[in-house]
């Protein structure tokens, strides 16, 4: 049992008020006390019912029992003030409970607020709002205030925050400065100067949401952001610990009717592919080399079954590079004339 606070049911508190030790916790009523007959009351000033020297409180909320004291209802300027120094009546049971007409669910973030002038507001903007109606009520203008600035920050906070960079230089400061891993998605439709195949704007979509899908998904672990100005079309960039992993171009140029087009694609699997290859930098260290050397074989291997091919940096056996230092650049491959293209296609 706690020092501060005591749980009994209704028919034993009766039998056992010398066990109670003080406190401000709440104390569940019997569970039958709602079919009982409602206790005789009669209305008085508190300090003339109990006398001055009379610390404790036993307060009936709602039918929520409270034990508390004196000094915390009285500390600060409110309704409860007014009602327990004498200057409004109140109702009291045959049994010595004090009657309050409201509901217990919130009371006792009521008598924290009272004694720590703080309380941790309740879940969920619902709870808040029930909170601040029982705060208005008793007339506790700190806790309204508090109340008031919970809801507004509930209203200005954003589950995901997707920055678009105005400048080479901006990118760059956002890159380096975080400690998570980045996923930026460059589009940009203008910069055609081709006319589009029949599927690129609907890949170009279909590109684009599945960015907004996964900052949902990862938000939090991953800094998702849009560059809108850049020179591609439609490109992926992947960053760990400050530097690029990994690039997914999707467009191409191909012949259609002796006539140049720009095509977009959506590789969807090697977007989520990098992307969760990118959460290997979310933590220090680093991947040791043999994870990286893992999955650069396993792109290749993939990348020869795609149809599309991987261009990637010299490695430490050619030019002394480390691992961590090589970049992914992923384009899907096609074919520029008809001439290239093999029988069948």
């Amino acid at each position: 049992m706690s020092g501060d606070s005591c749980q009994l049911p209704l028919h034993r508190l009766c039998l056992q008020t010398q066990a109670i030790t003080t406190g401000s916790q709440a104390i569940r009523p019997y569970h039958e006390a709602s079919q009982m007959a409602c206790p005789k009351s009669k209305t008085c000033s508190y300090r003339a019912a109990l006398g001055l020297g009379n610390k404790y409180v036993r307060l009936n909320v709602g039918g929520t029992l409270f034990y508390t004291t004196l000094q915390v209802l009285t500390r600060q300027d409110s309704m409860l003030k007014a009602m327990f120094s004498g200057k409004k009546e109140v109702f009291i049971d045959r049994e010595g409970w004090i009657l309050i007409d409201r509901c217990g669910k919130h009371f006792a973030s009521i008598l924290t607020y009272l004694r720590e002038e703080a309380v941790t507001l309740p879940p969920g903007r619902q709870g808040v709002l029930e909170l601040l109606a029982e705060a208005k009520h008793y007339l506790i203008q700190g806790l309204v205030e508090l109340c008031q600035g919970g809801l507004q920050d509930q209203k200005e906070q954003s589950l995901c925050v997707i920055p678009v960079i105005t400048s080479a230089k901006e990118e760059v400061r956002l890159i380096q400065a975080c400690t998570k891993p980045v996923v930026k998605l460059l589009y940009n439709r203008s910069n055609n100067k081709y006319s589009y195949t029949s599927n690129s704007d609907d890949n170009l979509l279909k590109n684009i949401e599945l960015f907004d899908k996964l900052s949902l998904s990862y938000n939090g672990r991953v800094l998702f952001i849009k560059d809108v100005i850049g020179d591609e079309i439609c490109c992926w960039s992947f960053y760990g610990q400050g530097r690029k992993l990994a690039e997914v171009c999707c467009t191409s140029i191909v012949y259609a009717t002796e006539k140049k087009q720009t095509k977009v694609e959506f590789p969807e699997a090697r977007i989520y592919e990098e992307t969760l290859n990118a959460l290997l930098y979310e933590t220090l260290p680093v991947p040791d080399d043999t994870l990286l050397e893992a999955t650069r074989r396993r792109h290749a291997h993939s990348h020869a079954h795609c149809g599309s091919h991987s261009e990637e940096e010299e490695g430490p056996a050619h030019s002394g590079v480390d691992l961590r230092e090589r970049v992914r650049r992923s384009h899907v491959k096609r074919y520029s004339t008809y001439d290239d293209r093999p029988l069948g296609h």
